[in-house]
């Protein structure tokens, strides 16, 4: 049925069919539309409003769903505003407004969709009735009368349950509108106790809330109220029974040794802390404060040993070989045993000991501990990102904690340790800060004595502590940072070293952890194979992890079947204890070779041997790399191909082959990636025996950087270089004349063992390296028209 009557909009509240309430009526073009009612049928549309603050509404303003309502009364009140008792009778869809001096709409009425299946209507009504009950009961501010609540209980229809809960709940506007919206009477009620077992929910929620709090209290009040009780009995006791916590707190204040002002903090936290109510929050942030304060160490120390033959004593049993890196330590370690003046002697650069993994960096470190009677700490920075893990965390964050330094000087529980910080150079920056930045205080001589934790937020002095650092590079530390240290450079181990250190620290080690000492022995020859075919390394990690297995599985065959005396493994048994070798040794190509070249290669696990092979094929003078080089070595071998076009005649070439023949230069094993300044010469020399066709010496190793003007720059890993040469059984070496000081490094057997020649410029490194005839012509020539080549 349509209708077209009166609109009055509602702010703030939207009424439900079958319920009678007053509405008070204040604005003009409203008031107008209750007169038109009261002097027509009384009928009118209660409509509510989108945006409760808009005073002139417009139809957009309103809900398009709203009650058809009969005026039962109309009062005005003295403030001129209208009282207006209305009777909602139905729903009803308003779908057009007419223009006037008031809102006036046309609407249709909504009749109510019953529900198909009754019985499940009736335990939908009996349980919204309970529901609603409890709801009324567990709401704080909701107010019904008992005729209110008893109409309700008595109600059957369960259009006018659900109609009529809805009104009295306390639920948004936009909630109940959605009810008034729903003419499906099962669905409405579904809805009405979908919202009333939500608020249910919370009501019992902030029940139980409430009560946890008023618990609390009753807990803190009842702790105060003893607590004050038992200082009483304590004060009548006069202390007979040592004084309570926090007096003893104050005791260990001033006894341990803290700097004055330090002393003086400390105690005022204490004051405040006695004016606290203790299990409060605040109170146990300042106790823990207070008990870090004391038990970091401030005065306490362990008496140090400074004598470097006692030093060289512990060096040498620990660790083989290292016989300059020992000398450096030993050099440091005079120095403060010489200097009497502490405040010179602390203020000593950091050592900082840079080598791959594996060769002996932090044992090194507890070695020295060891040898002057220090305790000994290692920190970890590998992977450090954040700032306060260096400074610690300021006190206003919950669960602050002081950083690393203090961390470790607590644990120790001396102010002169050994600390070792390993992997200084595996820190890393990001919005948390930059914690090699927090470093530079920790390690510089002139600022540690007033280090700066951000927890204690007192100054604390490091300057007695002896800081040790690691590293596998150089590359990564920042330069400030590295200004502050004293470089010691550890190299890798020769395999003559490695065999010693298994015979003599590795093996003994591994036999008594197996259980297997008199038992089983490996031979020199075993222990060479081992490091040979079943390692890769610049250290000693592997190693003994491989000899670890073997000692291991000799425990297994023991347990097997039983031995009488010792059984020695020998080189041909090891793979029965390994299984099949890890790792083919670099061995050398005797017979000359056309276009390919003998390089040295440094890696972080020691040198190797790196083959460069050339090819020149018909083409446009292109130049292809191949082999997965970085920048530096492609811009070594684009220098080297342009040092040949510009020396072209002197080596027999034609003029014209960079624009006929392309030039492809590939590094084997492409799947690892290589990169380095010492390839320079490699690549030249072997670019030249494709070109012209002259076979390279590949029992000669070389190493080396060209330039466009073929003068062989230095290169570094001289060391690693030689030995991997060495044990790859090449004799003839290839070295830059600027690296000539570097062989002083070399161990005596290995330098005696090659022919080392040194070179400035290219020119010499072709001479030495190609065959004087070619073993076909040059590309792009043929015998009768080939130049003579450089001699």
């Amino acid at each position: 049925m349509r209708l077209e009557l009166p609109v009055i909009p509602l702010r703030n509240t939207v009424i439900l069919p079958h319920t009678t309430t007053p509405v008070d009526v204040g604005r003009a073009k409203s008031k107008r539309a209750v007169e038109e009612a009261m002097g027509a049928d009384r009928l009118i549309f209660l409509v509510a409003q989108r945006d409760p603050e808009v005073d002139d509404p417009t139809p957009n303003d309103l809900y398009a769903w709203g009650v058809q309502a009969v005026v039962k009364q109309a009062m005005r009140l003295p403030d001129g505003t209208l009282q207006v008792m209305v009777e909602a009778r139905a729903r009803a869809l308003i779908d057009d407004y007419i223009s006037g001096p008031f809102l006036r709409a046309r609407g249709e009425v909504v009749s109510e969709n019953l529900p198909s299946d009754e019985a499940v209507v009736r335990v939908l009504v009996e349980e919204t009735k309970e529901s609603f009950e409890k709801y009324v009961a567990s709401h704080k501010s909701l107010r019904l009368d008992r005729y209110q609540l008893e109409a309700v209980k008595t109600a059957s229809d369960p259009a006018v349950i659900s109609d009529t809960i809805a009104y009295h709940a306390t639920w948004t506007v936009a909630e109940k509108q959605e009810i008034l919206e729903t003419t499906e009477v099962e669905t409405r009620l579904k809805k009405v106790l979908e919202l009333l077992s939500r608020d249910l929910e919370r009501f019992e929620m902030d029940k139980k809330v409430a009560q946890r709090v008023k618990d609390q209290m009753d807990t803190n009040q009842r702790e105060y109220y003893l607590r004050e009780q038992m200082k009483a009995i304590q004060k009548e006791l006069g202390g007979e029974e040592g004084g309570n916590d926090l007096e003893q707190l104050r005791e260990r204040i001033e006894k341990a040794g803290m700097p004055e002002a330090v002393q003086t903090k400390a105690l005022k936290e204490l004051d405040r802390l006695e004016r606290m109510q203790q299990g409060s929050p605040e109170a146990t942030v300042a106790r823990t404060y207070l008990d870090w304060l004391v038990e970091v160490p401030w005065t306490q120390a362990d008496p140090e040993i400074l004598d470097i033959a006692h030093t060289r004593k512990i060096l040498d049993e620990d660790h083989y070989g290292l016989r300059d890196v020992k000398e450096r330590i030993l050099e440091y370690l005079a120095v403060r045993q010489m200097t009497q003046n502490l405040e010179v002697r602390n203020k000593a650069p950091i050592l900082v000991l840079v080598g791959p993994p594996g060769v002996g960096k932090t044992s090194l470190g507890r070695s020295i501990a060891r040898s002057m009677n220090r305790k000994f700490h290692r920190i970890s920075l590998g992977g450090v990102r954040d700032e306060a893990e260096i400074r610690g965390h300021r006190r206003t964050y919950i669960g602050a904690m002081p950083g690393k330094l203090i961390h470790a000087m607590k644990q120790v529980g001396v102010v002169n340790p050994v600390i070792l910080l390993d992997e200084i150079d595996k820190m890393s920056a990001d919005w948390r800060g930059d914690p090699a930045s927090a470093m530079l205080e920790v390690l510089d001589p002139e600022q540690n004595n007033t280090f700066t934790d951000h927890y204690l937020d007192v100054p604390y002095d490091l300057s007695k502590v002896f800081f040790i650092t690691t590293a596998n590079s150089l590359q990564t530390i920042p330069r400030p940072l590295l200004d502050r240290m004293e470089i010691i450079e550890i190299p890798g181990y020769t395999n003559l070293e490695k065999s010693h250190i298994a015979r003599g620290y590795l093996w003994p080690k591994q036999v008594k952890e197996a259980g297997m000492e008199g038992k089983i022995e490996v031979t020199d020859a075993a222990i060479a194979r081992i490091t040979n075919e079943y390692t890769r390394e610049a250290g000693v990690r592997n190693l003994e992890r491989e000899l670890g297995k073997v000692a291991r599985k000799g425990a297994k065959f023991w347990l097997e079947g039983a031995w009488e005396g010792l059984r020695t493994v020998d080189a041909p048994e090891v793979p029965s204890y390994l299984g099949i070798p890890k790792f083919r040794p670099d061995r050398a190509e005797s017979e000359p070779q056309v276009g390919a070249a003998q390089g040295l290669a440094w890696t972080p696990v020691g040198g190797t041997l790196l083959t460069i092979e050339v090819a020149a094929v018909p083409g446009k003078g292109g130049l292809s790399l191949t082999g997965q080089l970085g920048e530096v070595m492609k811009e070594s071998a684009q220098a080297a191909l342009t040092y040949l076009r510009a020396h072209a005649q002197e080596w027999g070439l034609p003029e014209d082959f960079h624009t006929k023949y392309d030039v492809h230069v590939h590094v084997p094993e492409g799947g690892t990636p290589k990169d380095g300044p010492s390839a320079g010469i490699t690549m030249a020399t072997a670019i030249a025996s494709a070109l012209t066709r002259r076979p390279a010496r590949m029992d000669i190793a070389m190493t080396g950087e060209v330039t466009l003007r073929g003068k062989v720059l230095p290169i570094g890993g001289v060391k690693e270089k030689l030995l991997a040469a060495h044990q790859a059984g090449i004799r003839k070496i290839v070295l830059p004349k600027d690296n000539e000081p570097q062989l002083e490094d070399l161990p005596k057997d290995v330098l005696e063992g090659l022919e080392i020649k040194l070179v400035e410029n290219v020119g010499e490194v072709l001479r030495y390296l190609l065959l004087p005839d070619p073993v076909i012509p040059p590309v792009g020539q043929t015998n009768e028209n080939r130049p003579q080549p450089g001699a």
